[in-house]
């Protein structure tokens, strides 16, 4: 995509490659497209293909280069052949681990198997794509990776046990990348954001509170110090930042998104 005349010269990604899981809607998708307009080629990878193609048609419209697979990211098999084929047609810059699903319950009342499938996808999936990434970038000079983590993993919310667990785990994955590949150039943050306005913010409401979709979504937003929920396109402003040059000297951090949740609660 050719830069939008208007947009400063710095946070460029021209001539790389990013590499976004879950880009078909939500925080992915707004970060493909803030991607995708300050330069960067984007490959998603998403279960959905309707919504990884309506991403990509988006990006195309403006003159962008977009492509999608349709890609679990439970399956190591399957996404370390993907990546492997993507890698061998080209370098890949920017991995973004991106696809995630949240739980709503204690330890007491998270089944086994909820617990097991939140592992599955938020740290499993995270864990597949950085181990199939990794070789790639160090071998090619480094690259960046940024997973999405949530102000869940470092701040003891109500009834979020199993997703609390993930994201911690999250956080805790970020660290360790950070340290272990340090001398290959290869830098990894991530990002940790409060309650974000999303479909699935909308879809959570009309299950479960049919008739007071209004009132519960007042509720969720107020309950940020700052007075509302994020939007995705200030998750992919924080995104850019770190994936860009002028990040180049911060690895290993875990940035908060969180209207003050974590440091202003009274």
């Amino acid at each position: 995509m050719s830069v939008a005349k208007g947009v400063p010269g710095e946070f460029q990604l021209a001539g790389k490659t990013a590499l976004i899981t879950g880009g078909g809607g939500g925080i992915g998708q707004a970060i493909a497209l803030r991607f995708a307009a300050h330069g960067a080629k984007i490959h998603i990878i998403d279960l959905n293909e309707d919504a990884a193609k309506s991403t990509c048609e988006k990006i195309g419209s403006k003159g962008g280069q977009a492509s999608y697979c349709i890609g679990d990211v439970t399956n190591q098999g399957a996404l370390t052949s993907a990546f492997q084929e993507l890698s061998r047609q080209e370098r890949i810059q920017i991995l973004v681990n991106n696809a995630g699903v949240s739980h709503i319950g204690t330890v007491e009342t998270t089944s086994e198997e909820d617990f097991d499938r939140l592992l599955r996808i938020n740290v499993k999936g995270y864990y597949n794509c950085m181990h199939a990434m990794v070789g790639h970038m160090r071998e090619n000079g480094g690259g960046v990776i940024l997973n999405i983590a949530s102000i869940a993993g470092s701040a003891g919310l109500p009834d979020r046990f199993a997703y609390s667990t993930t994201k911690g785990a999250v956080i805790a994955m970020t660290y360790s990348v950070a340290r272990d590949f340090l001398a290959y150039n290869i830098r990894c943050n991530c990002i940790s954001p409060a309650r974000v306005h999303t479909p699935f913010v909308d879809d959570y409401l009309r299950r479960n509170y049919p008739g007071r979709e209004g009132e519960m979504f007042e509720k969720l937003a107020k309950s940020q110090p700052i007075g509302r929920m994020a939007e995705p396109d200030e998750v992919a402003s924080v995104a850019l930042f770190l994936c860009s040059e002028e990040a180049s000297f911060i690895t290993g951090a875990d940035y908060p998104v969180d209207g003050g949740f974590f440091n202003l609660r009274g």
